[in-house]
């Protein structure tokens, strides 16, 4: 099994290739057209904003071949900013078009909650897991209430709510924390510092 890494200049990296080799599997970091299209999946890390990370993968001529492997039915999963990316905008410095693999659009999370209480901007910490959607295969031997590494200050809104997998609550607010889409996979959160928790999700995408 041939496993990529989107190597496009975001953060995190590093901890991601970690997690890979910790779990004893090879990886290769993609940076190319050609690299992208030669995987069996890919992992789309991502620390940083949104429209920064979208002109660097059409710099880099990325945006046309993950779309491809989308439509191909290669699994694809991204992480944080990642996430983020595969939905079709973001008002993050103004309004930036994703790839537009998933329906949905990146917002900043609001200042309150839905009674008023202050929300602390960035989401940074451990937040306990709430499953929605028990088929899917990428909790598999996870439960609601185990605890997973946020770190963001947006979160997907508008989107399908058939393809919202977990959640969590912070300070009242809902949080999609894994949506999947058949092939495509976002976690908000980020399961290469997540523990062993975050471990069994990585391994879980690669073994099915």
């Amino acid at each position: 099994m041939n496993i990529g890494i989107l190597d496009y200049g975001a953060g995190n990296l590093k901890n991601v290739c970690r997690a890979i080799e910790h779990l004893g599997y090879s990886y290769q970091l993609v940076a190319t057209p050609e690299g992208v299209a030669s995987v069996d999946k890919l992992i789309i890390p991502g620390v940083g904003a949104f429209k920064v990370a979208m002109e660097q993968l059409k710099a880099l001529e990325l945006i046309e071949p993950i779309k491809q492997l989308a439509e191909a039915s290669v699994p694809i999963m991204g992480i944080c900013l990642g996430m983020q990316l595969l939905f079709e905008q973001s008002a993050e410095f103004g309004i930036s078009k994703g790839l537009g693999i998933l329906t949905g659009s990146i917002n900043l999370l609001p200042e309150t909650n839905s009674v008023g209480n202050k929300v602390k901007v960035p989401h940074i910490g451990w937040n306990e897991l709430i499953i929605d959607n028990v088929e899917s295969t990428i909790i598999d031997n996870l439960s609601s209430n185990e605890a997973l590494y946020f770190v963001h200050s947006y979160r997907v809104e508008a989107f399908d709510e058939a393809n919202i997998v977990a959640h969590c609550r912070y300070n009242g607010l809902k949080v999609p924390a894994i949506v999947q889409n058949r092939n495509i996979i976002g976690c908000q959160f980020h399961p290469e510092k997540s523990g062993l928790v975050g471990l069994k999700i990585l391994a879980n995408f690669l073994n099915n």
